[in-house]
């Protein structure tokens, strides 16, 4: 017996990427990293009527600084050690997916807690910390890139309901510092804090770094401890 197949009406294609792009974000590593994210972010705007936005988004990215020919993980590649900028590149996107209303926040931070934590975020960031500390201070993240594993690296994002409000992203890791011969499971508990990430201004201006996080980037000729 011949069956009819019933296809997937727009709101429904459109819902479904939306999922993905969210399962990605949160997930990067096991999906692709960010060509995976390229593609689902091209057929969703495609699925909207906006494709054209994709070339605009590259192009603000670029203008800033947060573009390379290697795409968002090239701007990380001297900011960030190599095993957590996934989670980090994943953030950039993230920012796209909030303005657009993509994203689906775990948790949205009133307009005070935001103030709050965008006032003091560069300061308390400048001094060691872990990925504790951030929770402690500032609550459950909006958005956890990366699995919950503490011996993995992460990026915790913060949100308003304003999607014109940047996100604040704080950038964990964990592991075997660069020189160093690689050991597992790492000699952290729990990932360190490298930098913290905010506003819309120029990408490299836009991180503050912990004494760790200076230490980490890579080509740094300061011993790491």
């Amino acid at each position: 017996m011949q069956t009819t197949s019933v296809l997937a009406n727009g709101d429904e294609i459109r819902a479904y990427l939306k999922d993905q792009v969210n399962l990605i974000l949160r997930r990067p590593g096991m999906y692709g990293d960010e060509v995976a994210l390229r593609l689902v972010v091209d057929h969703l705007l495609f699925a909207q009527g906006r494709p054209d936005a994709w070339i605009g988004q590259q192009r603000h990215w670029e203008e800033r600084g947060a573009w390379t020919s290697r795409g968002i993980a090239g701007a990380f590649s001297d900011l960030l050690p190599r095993n957590c900028r996934s989670d980090s590149v994943a953030s950039v996107y993230a920012e796209f997916a909030h303005r657009r209303g993509w994203l689906h926040p775990d948790r949205v931070l009133t307009t005070d807690e935001y103030d709050v934590l965008r006032g003091t975020a560069r300061r308390w960031a400048s001094r060691d910390r872990v990925w504790a500390d951030v929770v402690t201070e500032f609550g459950t993240p909006s958005v956890l890139f990366g699995g919950t594993n503490p011996l993995y690296g992460k990026a915790l994002g913060y949100v308003s309901a304003d999607p014109g409000e940047p996100p604040v992203v704080f950038h964990l890791w964990n592991g075997s510092a660069p020189g160093t011969a690689s050991s597992w499971p790492p000699d952290h508990t729990e990932p360190l804090l490298l930098a913290v990430r905010c506003d819309d201004a120029p990408f490299r201006e836009s991180f503050t770094f912990t004494p760790t996080g200076r230490r980490l980037r890579p080509g740094t000729t300061e011993p790491v401890l």
